[in-house]
Formats: structure tokens, C-alpha cells, sequence
């Protein structure tokens, strides 16, 4: 399972915009739980060193996309309807750990919970995504 986790992983860096930026790994997936391990660089700080708050949203609104994907095997792509996110501290250039939950999968909408932990493991974001999803052959 991993191998086609990887897969997806791999195609989301060459062929995505932020997947370019974050350098995620796998750290585990089981069916609606994805944790990956993601990368802040320098592209993506603030002028005082912390990491632009709008890039915390885009690391969680790639990794709750990718639970997604992955849980459909690709035959659902997300698009995204609404994006909320906390930001409970700030973060600094190295290295983090993502994680998508699954709450609620209906026919055309689910919403998936996002989390980011420091390299402390203390949580930093959390983002509520309210996904469309679109069938694909």
C-alpha cells in the first residue's frame, strides 16, 4: 500500500504547484487517516522568520486533497468549497507533521480535518475542509 501512497505523493511534487514546496513523506495512512511528514523552506516565511500563515492553509488543504485521492484510489478529485483554519502558534522553517482525518464522506461533499504539529509535536494549525467531489474515470 504504501508503494501506491508514494505514487500519489510523487505525482502531487512533479506535477502540483505546492506539492513542489512541501516535500511531503509518508509516515502511516490507514483508511481515512493520512500523516505525513512536510517541510516549511524558505519560500515560504513571513519577513520575521515564521511561515506565512496562508502556506500553514495550503500544506493542510494539500494533505486533506491527498486522504481523499487516496482513500477513492483516484477515482474522486477534491475541489475545494471552504477552507477555515486556526492558527494557534507560530511555526519556523524545518521540518513538521501533517495529518488528515475523514470526518464526514457523502456523495458529492465531505469534510476531512487537517492538523499541523511542530517539531515539538505540539499542534500549530488545524483546518476544517468542506470538499466537493468529482467523479473520475
Amino acid at each position: 500500500m504504501s508503494d501506491s501512497i508514494q505514487k500519489y505523493l510523487d505525482f502531487h511534487k512533479e506535477a502540483g504547484g505546492t506539492g513542489k514546496l512541501f516535500n511531503f513523506k509518508l509516515i502511516s495512512y490507514q483508511e481515512d487517516c493520512l500523516e505525513l511528514e512536510g517541510e516549511f523552506s524558505d519560500e515560504t516565511l513571513n519577513p520575521d522568520g515564521s511561515v506565512q500563515g496562508g502556506m500553514m492553509t495550503a500544506m493542510l488543504d494539500d494533505v486533506t486533497a491527498l486522504l481523499i485521492i487516496i482513500n477513492s484510489n483516484a477515482t474522486i478529485y477534491p475541489s475545494s468549497t471552504n477552507l477555515h483554519s486556526h492558527h494557534h502558534r507560530p511555526l519556523f522553517k524545518g521540518g513538521v507533521t501533517a495529518k488528515a482525518h475523514l470526518i464526514k464522506m457523502g456523495k458529492t461533499i465531505a469534510t476531512v480535518k487537517g492538523e499541523i504539529y511542530n517539531s515539538q509535536g505540539k499542534l500549530a494549525t488545524t483546518l476544517m475542509h468542506t470538499i466537493f467531489l468529482q467523479k473520475r474515470n
